[in-house]
């Protein structure tokens, strides 16, 4: 498994947990940013981050804002991205079993480093159910498609 992780200045600090854990972990991950906690804009990030994996150049990826909203939003706006926002494990399997969700979003200024860790090896460790829920997710996509712009 490969992931792109990826934060503002407000997220910088859970990220760096969150990289640390991964690498305790032996997953392969690479960043893309920010990387000090000077100021940097999430939608900036989110798009690198949600362009990666919507490209098929990673797995899954993993995004820290302040709240994790803004940096959602950006990177739900790139075609095949379901960025889920997580503040907790249940929602954090649900994205996964439910919605395929291949981005999970986090907001250091919401959840502290230990409940973080815990939803990151929730999500990573979900796998899609598919059947009813693959019918939905196949919706989302029609979608995305009627309202792509190119």
């Amino acid at each position: 498994m490969k992931i792109a992780i990826g934060s503002d200045h407000g997220g910088f600090l859970l990220k760096d947990e969150i990289m640390k854990h991964l690498k305790e972990k032996n997953i392969d991950f690479v960043d893309f940013g920010c990387f000090t906690t000077e100021s940097v804009d999430y939608p900036d990030i989110g798009q690198a981050v949600g362009e990666a994996v919507a490209r098929g150049e990673y797995d899954k990826g993993i995004i820290c804002c302040g709240t994790g909203i803004g940096i959602s939003i950006s990177a739900n706006k790139i075609p095949g991205v379901r960025a889920a926002l997580c503040g907790d494990c249940f929602s954090a399997k649900a994205s996964r079993e439910h919605n395929d969700a291949n981005v999970l979003a986090l907001g250091e200024r919401v959840i502290g480093p230990g409940l973080a860790k815990m939803i990151v090896d929730t999500w990573l460790n979900s796998e899609f159910q598919g059947g009813r829920h693959g019918r939905r997710v196949e919706k989302i996509a029609k979608i995305e498609e009627k309202y792509r712009r190119n």
